[in-house]
C-alpha cells in the first residue's frame, strides 16, 4: 500500500442500504488492493431513496448506525483512511438531517466530520426540481483534517459552486480537496469538469471527486465522471460510467513546485474601500 495513493469510488446507490454497503465494501477492497491508502466514497453512498424523506427514515444517531459502523469496520479491515462521502445524521428536532461527511482512520476512529453547507434548491430547465433544504439542515463549519498524505479540505457536491469556501479551506492549509458528489446528469454535463478543474487551478490544489453515476430508483440520473485533478487543472484520472474507482498518487513535489513557480494564491489582493454604483 502506497502512503501517497488516493482513490475515488463511483457508485449508483439505491434504496437498499445493506446492498449499497455491500457494493461499497467490494469497491473499497479493490481500491485498497490497488494500493490506495486514502479512499473516498461518493455523496449518499449508502442511500438514494425514492424521496428526500428516505434520509429521515434511515437517519443515524451521531456515533452509531449501520453506515457509520460500516465505515469504521471497513477502514480497520483494509488499514486505510476512509472518507464516507455523506450519510444522514439525525438532528434534535427530527424533522431534518445533517448531510455529513465522515473520515475514519485505520484504527476505526472518526477523525473528522463535515456537514454540507450549501443545499441544492433549484429548478432545472428540463423540469427537474430539487429542494434539499426540505429534509437537510445546513452545516456552518469549514473543516480540514491532517492525514499522512497531506491536509484535506472537506466539501460535498453543491459546495463546489461556491469558491469562497475553497478559499477558506486554502487559508487553513488545504492541499487536497475532497468533493464527494451526486451531480445530476444535466448539471454534470454542463459544469462538473469545469468546476472541479477551476477549484484546482485557482487554489493550486489537488481535487478528488468521488461521484454517483447512473440511474436511481427515484428516477434521477446522476452524471458520474469521477475524477482526480492535479494543481495545474489536469485531469489525471477519470471514470465516465459504471461502478468502479479511479486512483492516483498525491505528488507533493508537483504541488510545491506549482505553488512556488506560479504563486497566484500569494498574489491575492482585497479591494480597500467601496464605490457607489453609477
Amino acid at each position: 500500500m502506497s502512503e501517497t495513493r488516493m482513490a475515488a469510488i463511483q457508485m449508483a446507490s439505491g434504496s437498499n442500504v445493506l446492498a449499497n454497503l455491500d457494493e461499497a465494501g467490494n469497491l473499497i477492497a479493490a481500491a485498497a488492493a490497488d494500493g490506495a491508502s486514502v479512499i473516498g466514497l461518493p455523496e449518499n453512498f449508502g442511500l438514494i431513496g425514492q424521496t428526500e424523506k428516505a434520509k429521515l427514515e434511515h437517519a443515524e444517531a451521531e456515533g452509531s448506525g449501520p453506515q457509520q459502523d460500516f465505515l469504521a469496520a471497513t477502514a480497520v479491515r483494509h488499514g486505510v483512511w476512509l472518507i464516507g462521502g455523506s450519510l444522514p445524521i439525525a438532528t434534535p428536532g427530527g424533522e431534518r438531517v445533517r448531510q455529513r461527511l465522515m473520515v475514519f482512520g485505520p484504527d476505526g476512529a472518526c477523525v473528522a466530520q463535515y456537514d454540507k453547507m450549501h443545499l441544492f434548491d433549484v429548478e432545472l430547465d428540463n423540469g427537474e426540481t430539487y429542494r434539499e433544504s426540505s429534509g437537510i439542515e445546513p452545516g456552518d463549519a469549514v473543516v480540514t483534517v491532517d492525514l499522512p498524505i497531506g491536509r484535506l479540505g472537506l466539501t460535498i457536491c453543491y459546495d463546489l459552486r461556491f469558491p469562497e469556501l475553497y478559499r477558506q479551506l486554502l487559508d487553513r492549509g488545504a492541499e487536497i480537496f475532497f468533493v464527494p458528489s451526486a451531480f445530476t446528469k444535466a448539471t454534470g454535463r454542463a459544469h462538473w469538469e469545469v468546476l472541479l478543474r477551476a477549484r484546482s487551478i485557482e487554489n493550486l490544489a489537488w481535487t478528488v471527486a468521488p461521484a454517483q453515476g447512473g440511474y436511481h430508483v427515484s428516477g434521477r440520473e446522476t452524471w458520474g465522471h469521477t475524477m482526480i485533478v492535479d494543481p495545474w487543472g489536469t485531469v489525471v484520472a477519470e471514470r465516465a460510467n459504471g461502478n468502479g474507482f479511479v486512483a492516483a498518487d498525491f505528488d507533493r513535489a508537483r504541488l510545491e513546485a506549482t505553488r512556488r513557480r506560479f504563486p497566484a494564491t500569494r498574489h491575492r489582493r482585497l479591494a480597500s474601500g467601496s464605490h457607489e454604483p453609477r
